[in-house]
């Protein structure tokens, strides 16, 4: 998670909202993203789906099984439904996010038993921090 706050930093350094995360498998980072969809013109540019991408690529595989993906905000609905499509197996995220929060907060995507995987959760890692980073963030834009 500490990786993915030092890349939530980096997004917000360059204006946009400070998310980052990380893509792991037996323990080494396969995959790294944060939020960049303003700079780059795209609304997919979420840090998740960077992230996911980049893991993809390094196994040379669209299915990310056995992989955990760690994200200081918890996973919007675009996301959350990557995450199903790639299998990946673990969803580890920090702040929560009452207002589009696809893990539990608003929807259940990841868990949902309509899909056909399920992705294990543990939400709340260094919640503090990343609220933080969120808060700090959007202090500055009012």
């Amino acid at each position: 998670m500490q990786e993915a706050l030092t890349l939530a930093r980096k997004a917000g350094a360059v204006g946009e909202v400070p998310v980052g995360a990380v893509v792991v498998k037996q323990g080494a980072i396969i995959g790294r993203g944060w939020n960049h969809p303003i700079a780059a013109h795209d609304p997919t540019a979420h840090a998740e789906i960077i992230a996911i991408r980049e893991a993809a690529r390094t196994l040379e595989n669209y299915r990310l099984t056995d992989t955990t993906l760690y994200v200081t905000l918890e996973p919007c609905a675009m996301c959350a439904g990557a995450m199903v499509h790639a299998r990946v197996s673990r969803l580890v995220f920090g702040a929560p996010d009452p207002r589009a929060g696809a893990a539990g907060s608003l929807f259940n995507i990841i868990q949902t038993p309509a899909l056909n995987h399920r992705v294990d959760l543990a939400g709340g890692v260094l919640a503090e921090q990343c609220g933080e980073l969120l808060k700090g963030f959007f202090s500055q834009r009012r």
